[in-house]
């Protein structure tokens, strides 16, 4: 068996085009997913009835579905039944929103419930709204505390960001894949795929560590 590395410098243009397009789709999809989690928890928090339900329905219907079948849902299926087709990118940033705005949901009422009730209470005692003490005393703490799990399904969207290579979208893993249809270099390709985002990878983990020692909650 012969190896013919040079395949890896011939592609790498395009090689960091996909993977600078990962690294964009994973932070565009945690800047609308941290708001919308933030949303569906509040809506879950709140008094009103049809306000809860519908956030629940809408965080065990997507935290229970694989992603890749979301992605093919909102790319297949959705077309067909509103009559509207988004481009690959589009429907792929959209599949990803709703996936991790369904687990972020759950990671906000989580850290919001951890807040003793006494902080929302003495706020509302020194005449705020129950909105202004909950997004200037709840939030603000509670954000501090699900900071590690945030971290953590940051460096998890990472990694699925692959799974949209299904449609066609040009991050590394579709376009390795197409270097390797078209050079018959497997091996290679395989490799300088694994070695991208390990070496993209492997930061956001320690960072992720260096977070959890900084801020997990310890008491």
């Amino acid at each position: 068996m012969t190896f013919d590395w040079s395949v890896i410098w011939t592609h790498r243009q395009a090689l960091l085009e996909g993977a600078a397009l990962t690294v964009g789709l994973t932070v565009l999809t945690m800047l609308l997913a941290v708001p919308g989690g933030i949303v569906l928890a509040l809506m879950r928090l709140s008094s009103n009835k049809l306000l809860q339900s519908a956030s629940l329905g809408f965080v065990e219907f997507f935290r229970n579905l694989p992603l890749i079948l979301v992605i093919y849902w909102v790319f297949y299926v959705m077309p067909m039944a509103v009559d509207f087709q988004l481009s690959p990118l589009v429907t792929a940033l959209v599949a990803l929103v709703l996936n991790i705005s369904a687990y972020n949901a759950e990671t906000f009422r989580a850290g919001i419930n951890s807040i003793r009730k006494g902080q929302l209470e003495a706020a509302l005692a020194m005449g705020m709204s129950r909105r202004q003490a909950m997004f200037k005393v709840v939030i603000p703490q509670a954000g501090r505390r699900i900071l590690p799990v945030i971290a953590s399904t940051w460096v998890s969207l990472f990694k699925d960001t692959s799974l949209v290579s299904v449609i066609a979208v040009s991050e590394l893993a579709y376009t390795a894949m197409q270097i390797r249809a078209q050079t018959f270099r497997v091996l290679e390709m395989l490799t300088a795929m694994a070695v991208l985002y390990w070496l993209m990878g492997y930061p956001q983990a320690k960072l992720v560590d260096w977070i959890h020692r900084k801020y997990g909650v310890k008491e």
